[in-house]
């Protein structure tokens, strides 16, 4: 037996001696069968080091990469309970999945400069926030009416030579429009989409889960100064300010495409320093100072805003002859500001840092339930010898109540005893982000409500206000 197997072995050498021809073809079927066999373990082994959970899922990634097509699919997941205070204790699970498909034009047909993009959610569980805190700065940023909804829809133009684009489509501004690089860190869903324009706007404006038909026009020329600027349409779903633009109609799956109410102008400019820019410093060498970016803008909604202290008819909300139909206000507006500042790093290419991070807005308080918010700040990257990659932040929100708003609480309170007054809610955040895998983060999260909705009264117990509330959860992601 052993004979035969190693005859059986020797085989294919010995008819080699005779047919070169078959040697160099066995030698290349013996290569492609060893690669094989590397790809395959490959596929195993290498899951905690590829970038996406499903890697290039058998070529499809590079092939369609090939003709300009990128795709790309993630999941969050929070685990959210509210262990103390707020409405109700309990807990809740919630998820959201986002599908992009974009396409570059000059690798699928040779048009330099264009870039299409179309986006899906998928909104699924229950959010933590509205049964169990009350809170008006929600606990988490993926919270929303669980849906199938399209998401975006916009093609972007780079003009030849320039550093100039243009995108017009169905677009979310919050992608572009008042970002900091330092508040992405947290959970809180006011470190995303600030609360000024989340209670202020029509159904939260042009931003997750909603988004609106618009154009952005941006110009990166200026060295160092980035200019955007665009004009949306201002209420994503229609109708009142009041109603719920996650359940309006069509507006659940996102196919609305509201054209008939108001505009919304918005403008931001932005400073960077210490950052390298395309085209220079290709001698290696590296900016001396810390790196940071400063942005100021503002927006312009044309639309009508409803009055927080009088009605229709001239007289006052809080009044036993009022109509309960707010006077509609003309035209409303913010300015805002967002600083992202590295302070501290023991070297230029030393992965620790520390980083700090504010953003204010303001509005007018006759037309608006916040006047006022402020979201601050620090993150500490790789806090912990050999995680490179994991981040640390503790993060503070602040949204004031109006004067307009807390007028008509004391003009309510002199004749319904026990009606509270609102003030302001604050909210304090601790998070340690923790890259697990490339395509794997998951991140510990503890929040600190103070006055949940301004200091309103807990509609469970009518005869106290809302306790603070004390929030522990855990977020995933997941690239695929």
């Amino acid at each position: 037996m052993m004979f035969r197997s190693t005859a059986l072995t020797m085989l294919p050498l010995l008819l080699a001696s005779f047919h070169p021809e078959a040697a160099s073809a066995q030698s290349v079927a013996n290569a492609d069968a060893a690669a094989t066999r590397v790809d395959t373990a490959d596929f195993f082994t290498g899951i905690w080091r590829r970038p996406t959970l499903l890697g290039d899922m058998g070529g499809l990634r590079n092939a369609l990469g090939a003709v300009g097509v990128t795709v790309g699919l993630t999941e969050a997941t929070d685990f959210h309970g509210n262990a103390s205070g707020g409405l109700k204790q309990g807990a809740t699970v919630g998820g959201l999945a986002t599908l992009t498909l974009q396409l570059d034009t000059q690798k699928a047909f040779g048009w330099d400069g264009g870039l299409f993009n179309i986006s899906a959610l998928q909104i699924h569980g229950r959010s933590l926030s509205p049964y169990y805190v009350g809170s008006l700065q929600t606990s988490s940023g993926i919270e929303a009416t669980s849906t199938t909804r399209l998401w975006e829809v916009w093609y972007q133009q780079s003009l030849p030579d320039t550093r100039f684009d243009v995108k017009l489509g169905q677009q979310s501004i919050d992608q572009e429009f008042m970002a900091s690089t330092g508040s992405a860190l947290f959970v809180n869903t006011m470190m995303g989409w600030p609360m000024v324009p989340s209670a202020d706007l029509y159904a939260g404006g042009p931003a997750y889960p909603l988004s609106s038909l618009g154009v952005r026009l941006r110009a990166q020329s200026l060295g160092p100064v980035t200019l955007l600027g665009g004009v949306f349409q201002d209420n994503p779903p229609g109708g009142a300010f009041a109603n719920d633009g996650q359940l309006r109609g069509t507006t659940r799956w996102g196919g609305n495409f509201n054209l008939r109410t108001g505009a919304l102008f918005i403008a931001e400019a932005q400073y960077a320093i210490n950052q390298p820019v395309a085209g220079e410093m290709d001698d290696g060498s590296k900016p001396t100072g810390l790196p940071g970016t400063y942005k100021i803008g503002a927006w312009f909604d044309t639309a009508g805003f409803p009055s927080q202290t009088i009605d229709t008819a001239g007289v006052s909300l809080a009044s036993a002859n009022s109509t309960g139909n707010p006077k509609l206000l003309r035209q409303n507006y913010s300015l805002y500001g967002v600083a992202d500042q590295m302070v501290w790093r023991p070297d230029a290419d030393a992965p620790q840092a520390v980083g700090v991070f504010a953003r204010v807005m303001g509005a007018p308080g006759d037309r608006n339930l916040i006047s006022f918010s402020l979201n601050a700040g620090i993150t500490l990257k790789a806090p912990l010898p050999g995680r490179d990659d994991d981040t640390f932040g503790i993060g503070y929100g602040l949204a004031k109540i109006s004067n307009g708003a807390t007028n008509f609480d004391r003009a309510t309170a002199l004749t319904v005893a026990g009606y509270p007054v609102r003030s302001n809610e604050q909210f304090i955040e601790v998070t340690y982000q923790a890259q697990v895998t490339p395509w794997l983060q998951v991140q510990p999260d503890v929040q600190y409500v103070i006055a949940p909705g301004g200091g309103v009264l807990n509609p469970n117990n009518p005869a106290k206000k809302i306790g603070d509330a004390v929030i522990f959860g855990v977020r995933t992601n997941i690239t695929f």
